[in-house]
């Protein structure tokens, strides 16, 4: 049984890949960006994650998603939605979280199958 690290810092690695499937790091964007322009750094930081671990978002098995603002909702929505393969959606779930900092809108975190 192998562990592969992707990006490893003292504190975390970007990625985990084990059997068979890929972890990811909470993805946040921008600093003080608005929710859309955050999100969509998100899902781009994402898909790159993805791809270099040899999976993509049609192999998404969960996606979690912070706002520090709920009413942020319909406008990261409006970016997911242009986003998510809608022939393999995802278990997600959305909730408000404070997030590390305040210029934070939105993160990410999501697992995917190789």
């Amino acid at each position: 049984m192998s562990i592969t690290r992707l990006h490893p810092g003292p504190r975390m690695s970007q990625a985990v890949v084990h059997n068979n499937t890929v972890y990811l790091a909470g993805q946040v964007g921008t600093a003080g960006a608005d929710v859309a322009t955050q999100t969509q750094d998100c899902l781009d930081a994402i898909d790159g994650l993805l791809a270099e671990a040899g999976s993509d978002k049609s192999k998404l098995l969960q996606v979690v998603i912070w706002l520090s603002d709920m009413a942020d909702f319909q406008e990261m929505n409006a970016v997911y939605d242009a986003w998510i393969d809608p022939a393999n959606p995802a278990a997600r779930a959305c909730g408000e979280a404070k997030l590390a900092t305040p210029d934070y809108k939105v993160e990410f975190i999501v697992a995917a199958a190789i």
